[in-house]
């Protein structure tokens, strides 16, 4: 017979947070398919039913975590107004790459579930081929934001191209994660720069 897992009485709202973060590396590191409920409950510390009290599946959570990634991204544009003139569009893309880098650090496991983790049913390849094409449509945001300097017909394609170096950008960097964030912001500003100037 196996020992439940005390567990300590915290606000819903708090235990299910802990339990997406815990179900996150997880998901990241083996799939879909290859987590399981139990793994998870035994990482955020809980039982199997109190999983169940907060998602009402294995399905629900891994949804939630790419819901919550595809709710994440406009925040990377919010209070930045590269057209008030004050600031120049490089230090605006710094800031951005910036905060985007700390994301990442915090967030890996959305790239590897997006991008790496071909499991699941037609629902979840759906969602995920839908949180790609909003990261495409905040990066044409942000491009159509910073000016005039890329001609109009060239908006989409040059969101696709950022978008896709960025993605691979956040994997490679969890491969490497001694890499230091400012050889990154640098790196990214190399390519990103000249692209959003036009």
């Amino acid at each position: 017979m196996g020992t439940a897992i005390p567990t300590k009485r915290i606000p819903a709202i708090e235990r299910r947070a802990e339990i997406a973060r815990a179900a996150g590396p997880l998901f990241g590191r083996h799939g879909y398919a290859g987590t399981r409920l139990e793994d998870i409950a035994a990482a955020a510390g809980v039982t199997k039913p109190i999983v169940y009290r907060h998602f009402d599946s294995k399905k629900d959570l891994y949804m939630a975590l790419l819901r919550k990634h595809r709710d994440d991204m406009p925040g990377f544009l919010a209070g930045i107004d590269p057209a008030d003139g004050t600031v120049s569009n490089e230090a605006v893309l710094r800031a951005v790459l910036e905060a985007w880098l700390d994301y990442v650090r915090e967030n890996h496991h959305s790239w590897l579930m997006l991008f790496r983790d071909a499991s699941g049913d037609e629902e979840i390849r759906d969602f995920r081929r839908d949180v790609s094409l909003r990261a495409r449509e905040v990066m044409a945001m942000f491009i159509e934001r910073l000016g005039p300097g890329v001609p109009a017909e060239q908006v989409r394609p040059t969101a696709e191209l950022l978008t896709s170096g960025l993605a691979g950008l956040a994997l490679w960097w969890g491969d490497h994660p001694e890499t230091p964030k400012p050889v990154l912001v640098e790196a990214a500003l190399r390519v990103t720069a000249p692209a959003m100037s036009g």
